[in-house]
């Protein structure tokens, strides 16, 4: 069954039938709360497999990127182009090949960028007329997980990157199964509003 709907000009134009593929839309959602509840369960693991996969993006972008630069004669950037392939082929080979180290790096990465991120944001909260309290907050929230996750590595290193994971798949997971039901009902899959 087609829906139509008459726009503004008085065209009449034809709509998608809203629900059809709910029950795939669902089944995503399911699985995606799945891994993510699973991730939360075995963060262990679930940092082992971001870092792996992490370091695989680092592996395919250095040798793309040392592909370019030896291929690319006659551009400006060819010596950056190697020298940041070589340098992402290092990082992938680390992450890969060690990634309970890689797995540190990046908790130490994530400290950092919470660090500066609350430094930012006490500074700019600082400097507002409006909302300035909750912008303070929020960079001390920042700076106390940052001090948090230092205070506890490794052990966060070894957790922090599967429950971060985890979250996002949880989140994903509930956002498709509310799509998926709504779908179901009839309303347009992912609707933005627009």
């Amino acid at each position: 069954m087609t829906d139509f709907r008459t726009t503004s000009d008085g065209a009449t134009q034809a709509l998608p039938r809203a629900g059809a593929g709910w029950g795939w839309i669902l089944l995503y959602g399911i699985a995606s709360a799945v891994l993510g509840l699973l991730a939360f369960a075995w963060p262990f693991s679930a940092t082992l497999a971001v870092t792996i996969v992490v370091g695989s993006f680092f592996l395919v972008s250095g040798v793309l990127a040392i592909v370019a630069g030896f291929a690319g004669r006659g551009h400006d950037v060819r010596g950056y182009s190697i020298g940041y392939g070589v340098l992402s082929l290092v990082v992938g080979l680390m992450l890969v090949f060690r990634p309970l180290a890689g797995a540190i790096s990046l908790t130490l990465l994530v400290a950092i960028w919470l660090a500066v991120r609350g430094l930012m944001e006490i500074r700019w909260g600082l400097k507002l007329r409006r909302s300035k309290g909750l912008m303070i907050t929020l960079g001390v929230v920042n700076l106390v997980l940052a001090i948090l996750i230092l205070a506890t590595v490794p052990f966060s290193a070894l957790t922090l990157p599967g429950y971060i994971l985890g979250f996002s798949f949880l989140l994903g997971g509930i956002t498709a199964i509310l799509s998926g039901l709504n779908h179901r009902k009839g309303a347009p899959a992912f609707e933005t509003g627009v």
